[in-house]
């Protein structure tokens, strides 16, 4: 194979935002290897100071289409930590089952649509409806029902309305939840047939490893009863897996997890813990919580050998099936203990104080951190976000300076591919990702 590669993809598609590839290699010597981050900055931390808290999820859930429940759920869990709210489990139970319907809709999305075309040798999802026209109706049918529950749930699919710090504007009826199960059972088998289907074509998935550390959320005292919430999306500190058995961190605590800094090739800032960098996402969910997969996820799992302690970056998206299937069984579960309970009407009350608060929760991409100071009129003074994907940033580029020396002699086209199925694995949320400034207002 020729010994000078020149790989310059500007920019990588199906993913969320821009990024880009660049890789020279001349006489066999790796010049060049870098994964880069061009997307303009956001500024949503700026744009939440001076709004009342009440206002913060519906702004800030403008930082994605794609994952807005979480930001909403985060950013409303934030200002109830520095508000000092406590909510109901009822309000509680309901949001997890928000939160899993998103989880469902981005992964069906991203295994289905993203990356599926990779394994099966085509540009887009498009060339495979007339030659897997089933498989594709069974992608469709699991992410409309997805949608339709983030509809129920939130009152619309993306930017949620029913959220409101201390409850929620609106909760679904029994009668509603009863519709819902129905639907949600009824996915059960197509998401075996999805499986089923990428497990047909999973040796086109590379060969490779790269130890790595992998950070996600880990509740060890689960607040249900049942193992489902166990595996959490939702509540838990922070752990990773080269804890090595010390007690998991705050989420109150994340920038010191988070550690986040300007890198002169990304828009976006990186970040490390323990290592140069780290990893978020189901693969890391994974390989922290694996033991406490609802028994569909566990299967999943075996189906494709997924085992805890994997460092396969491209078995980021085989784990996404497993939760897949964990977040169907989870949300069975949750709406049997809400009707089981029974729905009751409740009134948000809120007592203005001046705080800051912070929370954590695992959005589709990986850990999500949001924080917000109020003054005593409850109005914000200051924010910071931190967001999954640019804590993937830097392990990304670490996984490029490997990859790259591993599979240069397979030539130019085969290395393009395989880079970019690398950092589709990662389902990275780009424009989301990025925020550099420390911004100072003179007036």
């Amino acid at each position: 194979m020729s010994k000078n590669i020149n790989i310059n993809v500007h920019h990588i598609t199906r993913v969320e935002g821009h990024g880009n590839i660049v890789v020279n290699i001349t006489d066999g010597t790796i010049e060049t290897c870098q994964w880069q981050v061009p997307e303009a900055p956001r500024f949503f931390e700026a744009m939440v100071r001076g709004r009342r808290y009440d206002d913060i999820q519906t702004i800030v859930s403008r930082i994605c289409g794609i994952c807005s429940i979480s930001h909403s759920l985060v950013a409303t869990r934030a200002v109830e930590d520095a508000l000092k709210l406590e909510v109901s489990e009822q309000t509680d139970l309901v949001r997890h089952l928000m939160h899993y319907s998103e989880q469902l809709q981005s992964h069906v999305l991203h295994v289905g649509y993203l990356v599926a075309p990779d394994l099966f040798g085509e540009k887009s999802v498009v060339p495979l409806i007339p030659k897997a026209t089933d498989a594709v109706k069974t992608i469709i049918k699991a992410h409309r029902v997805a949608n339709q529950m983030s509809a129920l749930l939130c009152g619309r699919i993306t930017h949620p309305v029913t959220l409101t710090p201390g409850g929620m504007t609106r909760v679904p009826t029994e009668d509603e939840l009863r519709s819902l199960k129905k639907e949600l059972e009824a996915i059960v088998p197509d998401l075996v047939t999805i499986c089923n289907v990428v497990l047909s074509a999973a040796e086109a998935l590379p060969d490779f490893t790269r130890e790595t550390e992998y950070v996600s959320l880990k509740q060890n005292q689960p607040q249900y009863k049942g193992t489902l919430q166990e595996y959490t999306f939702y509540h838990g500190d922070i752990t990773s897996t080269d804890l090595n058995g010390k007690p998991p961190v705050p989420a109150a605590k994340w920038e010191s997890v988070a550690n986040e800094y300007v890198h002169p090739q990304s828009t976006a800032k990186w970040t490390k813990w323990h290592r140069d960098a780290y990893a978020a996402g189901a693969l890391a969910r994974f390989n922290n919580n694996a033991e406490l997969l609802s028994p569909l996820g566990k299967k999943v799992a075996e189906m494709f050998g997924l085992k805890k302690g994997c460092c396969n970056p491209y078995f980021n998206s085989i784990a996404q099936l497993a939760e897949c299937a964990h977040v169907v069984e989870g949300s069975l579960e949750v709406i049997d203990e809400l009707l089981t309970r029974g729905l009751k009407p409740e009134k948000v009350k809120v007592a203005l104080r001046a705080g800051r608060g912070h929370a954590g929760i695992e959005a589709p991409r990986g850990i999500l951190f949001h924080s917000y100071e109020f003054d005593k009129n409850g109005e914000c003074v200051w924010g910071n976000c931190c967001i999954p994907t640019n804590q993937n940033h830097a392990n990304i580029q670490l996984d490029f300076e490997k990859l790259v020396p591993q599979f240069m002699d397979e030539g130019q086209d085969a290395l393009r591919q395989k880079m970019e199925m690398l950092v589709r694995a990662y389902d990275p949320c780009i424009s989301c990702s990025t925020h550099y400034l420390d911004i100072e207002f003179v007036k």
